[in-house]
């Protein structure tokens, strides 16, 4: 299993079914928006789509960050940031 995913120790593995786990999550964002859209007829994007972007996203991000990869780090950062306003705008709307 190690040599199939290219690790040499269980931090690394660790590490890698983590990643794996956040990717799952962001992926399973889409699912949500597909079923929505299919449900209401049109295009539309639920709450959801946006908690599993953050929850995908910040994985990732930890993922990214302990690889080293800045290049990942800053496209997933970007998209965390996003995320985070528009369920802060969601919010915001639901209060008022």
């Amino acid at each position: 299993m190690f040599e199939f995913l290219n690790v040499d120790s269980w931090a690394e593995f660790t590490w890698v079914m983590i990643g794996l786990g956040g990717q799952m999550a962001f992926t399973a964002r889409f699912l949500v928006q597909w079923i929505a859209s299919e449900r209401a007829g049109r295009s539309t994007v639920p709450v959801a789509f946006w908690y599993f972007s953050i929850v995908g996203g910040t994985v990732l991000l930890s993922y990214a960050i302990y690889r080293g990869d800045p290049v990942f780090i800053l496209g997933q950062s970007m998209g965390v940031v996003i995320y985070s306003r528009n369920l802060w705008l969601i919010r915001r709307e639901r209060l008022q």
